[in-house]
């Protein structure tokens, strides 16, 4: 029997398990990439507009670290890829890795693979069988980025060059989370060091391009904006980034013939003889299995909000006379700059959502992985245990949220020279604390009336992520911008506080 003998059956398993998830992935991806095309469109209507916006960006590093090289910023396509480049790259890393270590190391974790390696496929079918789909869905990323973008009036070569270059990276992220899937037997640690592995990429290109851009070549995601999408473009970059995945892919098939199924190369370390006192406690053992997601999604939009803070008081020199520019963040109400602070906290707080629904969501896989039957043998209660994982996901939010303000407003004290700006904006980002405990609600509810549809709060976020960042650039009608909880909280610091519209969320 061959080892990839069932790849074609596993396929067909994988995606008709994941189809709404495959779906969601790739028409989020691309549709957001789309979208901040279309609006850039809008916004650069003239030359003078993208020469002007070009000249602000030119030496700001901060920019510069966050987008990419400042290539080609005078044309309509190279102001795109600029713009498109955070998101996208991250974007197809994430959606790789997860998808990929889901039908890897999780489906070993659980006890799947074992069963499913009873009958007849090969040793090395139901990981061929991951990582063809999630090839696939790279594939379906940069054939609809690239069409998405030639419809836009983009120049075709450079928009195929843009969405190759967002499907080679995932390509990349899949084959690394190949390996992580073979070294650890621990789903979360596998995502964790693939996730690492996202963040030093991002960091290693953006210490590259604020440099001579040498350094950018040890980044996967260097590599995909050397190809220069509508400044030259060029695609022998993109071999690399194909090559190395063919490599790691490679390496992760001799590491899987190393080790046992379910296993890892890296053997757990053994426990402490005596367990702590607080794991006696179903909060106490929901916060040993939560508090590394918490740091991480903390530290996360810590950085992120410093990002942003670090670039505020420069907003009203980068938006210059752009009439169409001061017109998007207007909406939003205030000047320019608490304008700019009212659009990137939203966008910091649907990151920090990210962390509430995946706490909440905890419940069903702890019930899933069978480890909350143990729990509730003893004389615990379902709402006692339900409790305690559903305590982290409202406190926890909250400590995302303040996370985010306090890396804003820090960072725009320090460049301002105005601390007073730190409870301004702490206050701006925690006022969205209501509308993250709104899709908490709604995944406890979902759990407890239809528990398989759990995942389905995920579309839910992603429609609220649309409707905020994307409502007003794509006119969305009143009626749908008002199903989004955080369509109800006041734009802060840009607006007033009403406290109305929070205690209703609430």
């Amino acid at each position: 029997m061959s080892s990839l003998t069932g790849t074609g059956a596993l396929i067909r398993l994988v995606v008709r398990r994941d189809r709404l998830r495959i779906f969601v992935w790739v028409v989020a991806i691309v549709a957001v990439v789309v979208a901040v095309a279309s609006s850039i469109t809008g916004l650069y209507t003239t030359s003078a507009d993208l020469r002007e916006a070009a000249a602000t960006v030119e030496g700001d590093a901060a920019q510069i670290a966050l987008n990419g090289p400042d290539r080609g910023l005078d044309r309509l396509g190279g102001r795109v890829a600029f713009e498109v480049w955070n998101f996208g790259l991250v974007g197809v890393a994430l959606m790789s890795l997860f998808m990929l270590g889901r039908h890897t190391r999780s489906e070993e974790e659980t006890g799947r693979t074992e069963l499913v390696r009873a009958m007849p496929v090969g040793r090395h079918a139901p990981t061929a069988a991951a990582l063809t789909v999630v090839a696939a869905m790279n594939l379906l990323v940069a054939a609809g980025v690239a069409l998405g973008l030639t419809l836009q009036d983009l120049p075709a070569r450079g928009s195929l060059t843009l969405g190759a270059a967002l499907g080679a990276v995932g390509l990349v992220f899949a084959a690394a989370a190949t390996v992580a899937a073979q070294v650890t037997e621990n789903t979360r640690v596998a995502y964790g060091i693939t996730g690492a592995g996202v963040a030093a990429a991002f960091v290693v290109r953006a210490i590259g391009d604020v440099g001579a851009g040498t350094v950018s070549w040890l980044s996967p995601m260097g590599w995909a904006q050397a190809s220069r999408p509508f400044v030259g473009e060029r695609w022998w970059p993109l071999g690399l980034a194909v090559g190395v995945a063919a490599g790691l892919v490679a390496g992760a098939g001799a590491l899987a013939a190393r080790r046992d199924v379910g296993g890892g190369l890296v053997p757990p370390r053994p426990g402490p003889a005596t367990a702590s006192p607080a794991l006696g406690s179903p909060a106490g053992l929901a916060w040993r299995l939560q508090r590394g997601g918490l740091v991480g999604w903390s530290v996360g939009v810590l950085g992120g909000g410093a990002a942003i803070g670090s670039v505020g008081k420069d907003v009203e020199d980068v938006v210059g006379d752009n009439q169409n520019v001061r017109d998007v963040f207007a909406q939003a109400g205030g000047d320019v700059t608490d304008s700019f602070f009212a659009t990137f906290l939203l966008l910091l707080a649907l990151i920090g959502a990210g962390y509430a629904v995946s706490s909440a969501a905890r419940l069903r896989s702890e019930e899933t992985a069978l480890r909350a039957e143990p729990i509730l043998a003893t004389p615990v209660s379902r709402p006692r245990w339900a409790a305690s994982h559903l305590t982290l996901a409202l406190a926890g939010s909250v400590v995302v949220l303040a996370a985010a303000g306090l890396g804003t407003g820090m960072a725009y004290g320090i460049t301002a020279g105005d601390m007073g700006q730190v409870p301004r904006l702490l206050g701006a980002a925690l006022a969205y604390t209501p509308a993250v405990w709104v899709l908490v609600g709604l995944t406890v509810a979902l759990f407890g009336l239809t528990p398989r549809a759990t995942p389905a709060v995920w579309g839910g976020l992603a429609a609220c992520v649309v409707i905020g960042l994307l409502g007003p650039l794509l006119a969305l009608p009143g009626p749908i911008r008002d199903l989004s909880p955080f369509h109800h909280v006041p734009h802060l610091p840009a607006a007033e506080l009403t406290v109305v519209p929070l205690a209703v969320l609430t």
